[in-house]
């Protein structure tokens, strides 16, 4: 599995693109804030589990609360890391052995 996972809103649901380098995730990141349907998150590292917020994000993140910055911090790394099990979870087309549920 890709070690970068670049956040974003899409009808108020949170999805998110795989990606290989950090360099990769924030093209990927600059690209979704030209796009006017989706509204990008940040950049969620798997390996250090750490989330980057996108710049106009960040601010509102310094501005909150110590108490606020953690439970904002907490919630979208569990989204992140929901994100990435259900899509580790999603079998080819034609292996239909056991099917996986994403709640």
């Amino acid at each position: 599995m890709k070690r970068f996972s670049v956040l974003y809103l899409l009808n108020e649901q949170y999805h998110h693109v795989g990606c290989n380098t950090q360099t990769e995730a924030q093209s990927v990141l600059h690209k979704l804030a030209a796009d006017k349907k989706r509204k990008p998150v940040g950049i969620y590292d798997s390996k250090t589990e750490l989330f980057d917020w996108e710049p106009s994000r960040q601010q509102n993140y310094e501005q909150a609360s110590i108490g606020e910055q953690g439970d904002q911090g907490n919630r979208i790394i569990t989204i992140a890391q929901s994100l990435r099990r259900r899509d580790a979870g999603w079998l080819p087309v034609g292996d239909l052995h056991r099917p996986s549920l994403f709640a």
